[in-house]
């Protein structure tokens, strides 16, 4: 047994209900690693979590943490891909807020030395078949998965449009993105007069996906992979499942050409680790960027997710957990 420092959300509720306790963890089961976690994140899905909003998620006390990046520090039985202090990551989905963590071995993928990695942690999606010459929308653009989106889009050599708060604009143009006003919806009829989109990428949720369907141009898809919306705003949560089947429900009009998904990193896919090494390699090439900002440190979560809550900045909110 170790003993560890863990985040435990308590309740489903605002920030008030997050604890940082002290917990024992067992050594790594057959067919698991043992790893002392260096970085997680705070996203949507921790925040949705924790509102009690997220899909199919389990119910309170529970450990959120959807990625981690990290140092072996124990094998367990049949396990011998990674040796102790080798550098990996991880997609965990929950109990990476955590000094200490257990993962299936299957799952870890090895974090190139040269890699920041608090830029690493945040790489934990697959992207859509985007090509070059097509034409993405993005939803907030200046978020962590936002500006992931972005960099990959113009790396895939896509057109990229999306919404973000006017303050953000320059730095979007800058990195070769066309913004667009979220308060309004003149985006709407903007989209429709270029000749709609390729591919919309929308982690708002319900309302939101009407609108992204209406932009979408013949044989375009609309990617549902949120409902950060009340998030964001504050608003009442909302039960996922209506989220979800209103989403599915737009492939019945397949006279349209367009299609619609929700989007989930599964990293059980035999391209997850493939995907996830290229990222790696493109970051450490430079390729693509990772704006992370802010860091906090395990103790200062409650901060984290109110410095979420804010979206001032852009970049992803990056936990140090071995910070002294």
């Amino acid at each position: 047994m170790a003993k560890i420092k863990k985040v435990v959300i308590t309740a489903y509720g605002d920030e008030s209900v997050l604890a940082v306790v002290e917990a024992e963890l067992p050594a790594p089961a057959a067919g698991e690693v043992q790893l002392a976690v260096e970085y997680t994140i705070v996203s949507g899905s921790d925040v949705n979590m924790r509102r009690g909003t997220y899909p199919l998620q389990k119910k309170p006390p529970l450990t959120p943490g959807y990625s981690v990046v990290g140092t072996v520090v124990a094998n367990g039985q049949g396990c011998s891909k990674f040796a102790v202090g080798d550098w990996v990551a991880c997609l965990s989905k929950y109990e990476g807020q955590a000094e200490r963590i257990n993962l299936p071995e299957k799952y870890l993928v090895r974090v190139p030395d040269g890699v920041d990695g608090g830029e690493a942690v945040v790489f934990f999606f697959r992207s859509a078949k985007v090509k070059a010459g097509q034409r993405i929308f993005v939803h907030g653009l200046s978020g962590g998965v936002g500006g992931a989106l972005l960099r990959l889009g113009k790396v895939m050599g896509a057109e990229v449009y999306g919404t973000a708060s006017a303050k953000k604009h320059e730095e979007l143009r800058a990195l070769g993105a066309v913004p667009l006003d979220y308060s309004n919806k003149n985006w709407i009829g903007e989209m429709k007069q270029l000749g709609g989109v390729d591919a919309v990428f929308d982690a708002l949720g319900y309302e939101s996906f009407d609108e992204s369907y209406s932009i979408l141009k013949k044989g375009g898809v609309l990617v549902g992979y949120g409902q950060n919306l009340p998030a964001w705003t504050g608003g009442p949560e909302r039960n996922p499942v209506p989220m979800i089947l209103k989403l599915f429900a737009r492939n019945l009009a397949v006279w349209t050409g367009k299609r619609a998904t929700f989007f989930g990193v599964m990293r059980g896919s035999k391209y997850f680790s493939a995907d996830l090494a290229t990222l790696f390699d493109w970051l450490k090439e430079g390729k693509i960027a990772v704006p992370v900002k802010a860091r906090f440190g395990l103790d200062e979560i409650k901060e984290a997710h109110t410095a979420y809550a804010a979206s001032a900045g852009m970049g992803s909110i990056v936990i140090e957990v071995a910070r002294p």
